[in-house]
């Protein structure tokens, strides 16, 4: 039974993946580098980070029933301060 434990545990292991959120003369769009063509948008930062997680979630749903494989999160940020 411990087995079975961890085999759960894996199954709903957590993933992090990076969103890119930028202003829109609307209000917000987000993006993940790496989930080509799932996007979401909001009036706010908070309202389009809840519809990308809620955008990732369906993106993966469907990725799931149709048998294609979810990517892992690989993208990462940071800052770099040119000379100007």
């Amino acid at each position: 039974m411990g087995g079975s434990l961890l085999k759960q545990k894996e199954a709903i292991e957590m993933k992090k993946y990076l969103i890119i959120t930028e202003p829109t003369e609307t209000g917000y769009s987000a993006y993940s580098p790496d989930v080509p063509g799932c996007v979401a948008t909001g009036a706010t930062e908070d309202e389009v980070s809840k519809n990308m997680l809620e955008a990732l979630e369906f993106h993966f749903e469907g990725m799931r029933e149709d048998g294609e494989e979810i990517p892992e999160p690989k993208a990462h940020a940071h800052y770099l301060e040119p000379a100007i």
